[in-house]
């Protein structure tokens, strides 16, 4: 996908891969929806990312709001080749 097509404040999930891509006003970042508490998908709502398992809460930018997680959601390098996003592990 071209970075063009993530909106301001858009995301796009990958459920099968467990990532999400953020765009933060002209920032494009990826983050791993791997809950660092036990392993869980968490899941992208607009304001926040929530895990299912054990009610962890994330900001946008992957910091812990509430726990019981205590570590930051693992943020992945993201870089655009030939006009195309690709998110490296």
């Amino acid at each position: 996908m071209a970075s063009s097509d993530l909106p301001p404040g858009g995301a796009l999930v990958y459920r099968d891969s467990r990532v999400a891509l953020i765009r933060d006003r002209d920032e494009v970042y990826a983050l791993s929806l791997v809950c660092t508490h036990l392993g869980c998908t968490v899941t992208v709502l607009p304001e926040r990312l929530i895990c299912p398992c054990h009610g962890s809460s994330f900001d946008r930018n992957g910091q812990v709001l509430e726990g019981p997680a205590r570590q930051a959601l693992k943020r992945l390098n993201v870089v655009e080749r030939d006009g195309f996003l690709e998110v490296l592990g």
